[in-house]
């Protein structure tokens, strides 16, 4: 079963760009990973400081495979100093 899920994240102020920068290094390797269905991040219109990733695994081993790699551990080592706020949600589609 696949898994999806949305991860928020809103950035100190005076590092917007540093944290939009991070962000944006792992969407080629993320969407090259084994099993990544779909990884897309965005920046909202009306809020610049916060940030949305979607993602979507084919299952947990592949979520795993992800969260193991060198992008992700060279993510998780460095967003905080430039995160005021995260937070993450898993989502299921609706059908119909």
């Amino acid at each position: 079963m696949s898994i999806t899920k949305q991860v928020v994240f809103v950035a100190k102020e005076e590092s917007i760009e540093e944290l939009k920068a991070l962000l944006e290094t792992m969407v080629e390797p993320s969407r090259k990973s084994n099993g990544c269905l779909l990884y897309n991040i965005y920046q909202m219109v009306e809020k610049p400081d916060t940030f949305v990733v979607i993602e979507s695994w084919a299952d947990d081993e592949a979520l795993k495979g992800h969260q193991n790699s060198a992008h992700y551990k060279h993510y998780k080592a460095n967003f905080e100093p430039f995160t005021k706020d995260k937070s993450s949600n898993a989502l299921s589609m609706l059908n119909g």
